[in-house]
């Protein structure tokens, strides 16, 4: 449904996206998370036909955003971190206005109208000013307005910013629910979002992508970058001096300890499972192993993890942004 292969989007300069590529498939829910300055938002504003690109290619639905961008917008619904709404209208009224401006038949309007109300619970102040709504009932009238077309595809920018817990809750299962009927892109800074609503997950980092999994699979990889917790009978220092010497082993910090036993937390390279050889190393060394037990890596841990390292390892050398919008 989505197509993405080697977008760029430079600003004189700068560069914002550096050869992104990645695909969506149809009822798919793509979480894209990076730090601010990553190039998501800049991306998003590609693939809505906002900004055009400085080369690659995106496709929507088969059709080119730059050749075809009045095709793509009638399959796109868009919900930009700050909604585009109109103060002075109310919401059924703006609403009216937005169906009328995307093409919707005027004998599906009032239908239309009503379950965008329904499925986002905005039908409660259908005839307040927008002006007048909190920050919750206005992100919630902005996701209102970007499904009242029913378009193929979804991309939404932080699409519970500002809400409550009860309300994020809500969007969640509304999200969930449009998955399977519609393509979604999801960009957002909160995590936990990412691990209940989507089935994949895509990590930008200065405008090139860095990873791309399930978050499941995302964990299981880099589990060798996780935390190993140690329960070792012995004296500290030669505790420490075993465990630092075993290949692979990044750092290790005694935690605490007890009845002449150490708890020692091993931090080791991605991709490499040093149980084995610790076991050993700590064992030959006449030390007590009472107790070994890994820790996977949390979805922030890894997001931190592929975000943080050096660009050379991760992305390659590549220039910021120069400050222009993400």
């Amino acid at each position: 449904m989505i197509e993405v292969e080697s977008l760029t989007k430079r600003y004189g300069r700068a560069t914002a996206v550096d050869g992104v590529s990645f695909r969506v498939e149809k009822g798919e829910i793509l979480g894209f998370l990076g730090p601010n300055g990553a190039g998501k938002t800049t991306t998003m504003r590609i693939l809505t036909c906002y900004l055009p690109p400085t080369g690659g290619t995106a496709r929507v639905g088969g059709y080119d955003v730059f050749e075809q961008p009045m095709e793509v917008r009638r399959r796109v619904g868009y919900l930009p971190e700050t909604p585009p709404l109109y103060p002075d209208m109310e919401v059924e009224e703006y609403l009216g206005f937005c169906a009328k401006i995307k093409g919707v038949a005027p004998k599906e309007r009032r239908s239309r109208i009503g379950d965008a109300m329904e499925k986002t619970r905005v039908g409660d102040v259908r005839s307040t000013l927008i002006g007048k709504l909190s920050k919750g009932y206005r992100q919630r009238v902005g996701l209102a307005q970007a499904i009242l077309h029913n378009p193929d595809v979804l991309i939404l920018d932080e699409p519970t910013a500002g809400l409550d817990p009860k309300q994020i809750i809500e969007t969640r299962e509304l999200i969930r629910g449009l998955g399977g009927d519609h393509t979604v892109i999801l960009s957002t800074h909160i995590l936990p979002e990412v691990s209940m609503t989507c089935g994949r997950v895509v990590i930008i980092n200065n405008g090139r992508v860095v990873a791309e999994d399930s978050p499941e699979n995302l964990t299981r990889r880099l589990a060798g970058a996780g935390t190993l917790r140690l329960e070792i009978r012995g004296d500290e220092s030669a505790v420490l001096e075993a465990v630092r010497g075993v290949a692979g082993v990044l750092a290790a910090h005694v935690r605490g300890g007890h009845d002449g036993a150490v708890i020692v937390d091993v931090e080791a390279e991605a991709g490499t499972d040093v149980r084995a050889d610790l076991a050993r190393a700590v064992v030959g060394g006449g030390h007590g192993l009472l107790g070994l037990e890994q820790h996977g890596m949390s979805l922030e841990e890894i997001f931190l993890h592929l975000t943080t390292t050096d660009e050379t390892e991760a992305t390659g050398a590549a220039e910021g942004e120069g400050g222009m919008p993400s």
